[in-house]
């Protein structure tokens, strides 16, 4: 079964993105859009990972409420540190899929011990199955027919 490392090491954007809980909304927004993904992570000025801020906050704690995205901090609707679920390296991905689709949740900030190695989102989860499905299924074929004999 393939670890979240495999997937850190074969994700296609490396770059890890990030905003201060003093940005506003719509510098968040600006650059989830610029970057074409899905959540940023949230870091003070002492380099600590404070929280996760995604689309979905935005949409449940900013358009729902009538606030403006342009006055609203991120800090103010991001999810805390202490809220968000976090994994490590090591985690298969099968529990990662289960932690996801369980908890209603896009992205998952991968730690290595206290240190902030990267982000996955429910789409490398699904591109990696896909791909270990289709080995499997390749393997499958190769066997019926007859090329492991």
């Amino acid at each position: 079964m393939k670890l979240v490392k495999d997937i850190l090491k074969n994700k296609a954007i490396k770059e890890l993105f990030s905003v201060t809980p003093e940005s506003l909304v719509f510098d968040a927004l600006s650059l989830l859009a610029e970057k074409n993904i899905g959540a940023l992570m949230v870091i003070d000025k002492k380099g600590k990972v404070v929280g996760i801020f995604s689309e979905r906050d935005y949409t449940r704690k900013v358009i729902l409420k009538g606030k403006s995205s342009k006055e609203t901090k991120v800090q103010d609707i991001m999810t805390s540190a202490r809220a968000m679920y976090k994994i490590k390296p090591e985690t298969e991905i099968n529990e990662c899929m289960v932690l996801m689709t369980g908890k209603h949740i896009r992205h998952l900030p991968v730690f290595d011990g206290q240190k902030f190695i990267g982000l996955i989102s429910i789409g490398d989860i699904l591109k990696a199955v896909i791909v270990e499905k289709e080995k499997l299924i390749d393997d499958l074929s190769d066997y019926i027919a007859g090329k492991y004999a």
